[in-house]
């Protein structure tokens, strides 16, 4: 029996979290990597989200991840149109009304919400933004994850969400990774870095 294999991608923008898709949109197959058959993505960013990315062949991570007893962290690197204020901020790390399906709504538990300077070397957004447009940069860390929950955050403080960029998983990081990278590691590294 073939030994699991384990993946850190740093996703593109505009490429969705799977290999198949009835829709004409771009695969995680589009990358420069031949992956092998059985390959799947641990968890999902939505298209117009970038960052880390994990994938395996091991079936069992993805319920190990999250659906285990003890929450993982998920680290967003977030910059959101206009100025917000660091009282806005502290309502977002405190829990806030979000809807959620079937047009209810759902608090969000307390998390991580930082405002920060821009990260040197951060790769540019592929639209970008005018030179006059006012943002703020956050990091925003979380250990649940809805259904675009991080987009709504934001929108429920009115701001709109301009990047999402996943930054990290547990102790596995983004680093410098280029757009569309890939990197396999062995299952040791893996398995440590998520604490499973």
């Amino acid at each position: 029996m073939n030994a699991h294999r384990y993946f850190l991608v740093n996703k593109p923008y505009n490429m969705v979290s799977q290999f198949v898709s009835s829709h004409d949109v771009r695969l995680l197959g589009d990358l420069d990597f031949n992956f092998p058959e059985g390959t799947h993505a641990i968890g999902r960013l939505d298209q117009n989200s970038e960052g880390l990315l994990l994938l395996t062949t091991n079936k069992k991570i993805t319920k190990l991840l999250f659906q285990g007893p003890v929450p993982h962290k998920r680290t967003y690197l977030v910059q959101v149109k206009n100025k917000m204020s660091f009282e806005t901020a502290n309502k977002l790390a405190a829990g806030i009304e979000i809807s959620s399906k079937m047009g209810n709504t759902f608090k969000t538990t307390a998390c991580e919400v930082n405002i920060v300077d821009k990260p040197a070397g951060l790769f540019e957004a592929a639209k970008p933004l005018h030179e006059n447009v006012i943002t703020t940069w956050m990091t925003i860390t979380l250990t649940e994850g809805k259904f675009h929950q991080v987009r709504k955050m934001v929108s429920s403080v009115n701001h709109k969400c301009l990047r999402l960029i996943r930054i990290s998983i547990e102790n596995i990081r983004l680093g410098k990774m280029h757009s569309g990278e890939v990197i396999e590691v062995d299952e040791t590294f893996f398995l440590n870095k998520l604490c499973l």
